[in-house]
């Protein structure tokens, strides 16, 4: 299963790939975006204060570093629940399933074993 990027994620790449200076084209592989998405995101990171054009590329602001740190503990809460919410997901079909009707096939093996059961009791 494929899983896309939201902005917030795009976001954090296109900082953690300029670290302490980077390019354009190297953010652009680093992050693996297309150029129109790496224009809109530097404009975009630029002008909220995350990164900063010098003479060397874009490096990351101290804002920037505050925002992957934020980031960073966001994503793995968001990591942790969303295995949770599987888990719990598995066990609703799990019990979804049990309500379901049996089939007659399983219904005599159910008598069976019953009888059995008896039977051993006595």
């Amino acid at each position: 299963m494929v899983k896309y990027r939201n902005g917030l994620g795009i976001i954090a790449d296109v900082l953690n790939a300029a670290g302490s200076g980077a390019k354009k084209t190297r953010i652009m592989y680093v992050a693996n975006l297309s150029h129109d998405l790496l224009e809109k995101y530097l404009r975009e990171t630029v002008d909220i204060g995350f990164l900063r054009l010098n003479s060397e590329g874009y490096e990351v602001t101290d804002r920037g570093r505050a925002f992957l740190e934020k980031y960073a503990d966001y994503s793995g809460k968001y990591s942790r629940l969303e295995s949770e919410l599987q888990s719990s997901r598995f066990e609703r079909e799990i019990l979804e399933r049990m309500c379901q009707p049996l089939s007659r096939d399983s219904r005599s093996r159910m008598a069976n074993g019953r009888r059995r059961a008896v039977k051993k009791a006595c």
